[in-house]
């Protein structure tokens, strides 16, 4: 027996094969235990690192692959509002990484125009001096760079994907 790996306490605190048990009114919920959720996150924040240097393409191949098996393994667990929350953290990340990649004032200029913002709010938001993550969670971008807009690039919306796995 390894002495490391074994633990003695209450099934609710204790984490095994990466689940953790909760209580649920009169029941036991299984869930992903809070160091998974951590590794989940900190992984998909390398991956959507803003200076990974690669297409958005790319980016999102790897995030599609790394969350389809991740989500594959851990969809047992009954985590509906951590996958809205994390699906909507993901989205701003991507939103940040495209911001960045459109370095240039020109360039957030015409590509905002392209999304449809009229020439002078677009002009108005390319010129901003926000950092990027501030500028990823603005209403502008949300509006221009849409999930839908996300989806036509390659994104997985993970929430619906948890619901997909979940439902078998």
């Amino acid at each position: 027996m390894n002495r490391r790996k074994s633990q003695v306490g209450s099934p609710l605190k204790v984490k095994f094969l990466g689940f953790s048990l909760h209580k649920v009114v009169r029941e036991i919920g299984i869930r992903p235990h809070g160091k998974v959720l951590k590794r989940f996150k900190e992984k998909i924040r390398e991956v959507t690192s803003r200076s990974r240097g690669r297409s958005i393409k790319d980016i999102l191949q790897e995030l599609r692959n790394y969350t389809t098996g991740w989500l594959s393994y851990f969809s047992i667990a009954k985590m509906r509002s951590h996958m809205q929350e994390i699906n909507k953290w993901i989205r701003r990340r991507l939103r940040m990484y495209l911001w960045k990649q459109w370095k240039k004032i020109s360039t957030r200029f015409m590509n905002l125009q392209k999304l449809g913002l009229d020439r002078n709010r677009a002009w108005q938001y390319a010129n901003t001096r926000l950092g990027y993550w501030r500028i990823a969670g603005s209403a502008i971008l949300q509006r221009t760079l849409t999930d839908k807009y996300l989806e036509s690039l390659g994104y997985m919306n993970i929430a619906k994907k948890y619901e997909v796995f979940h439902l078998r």
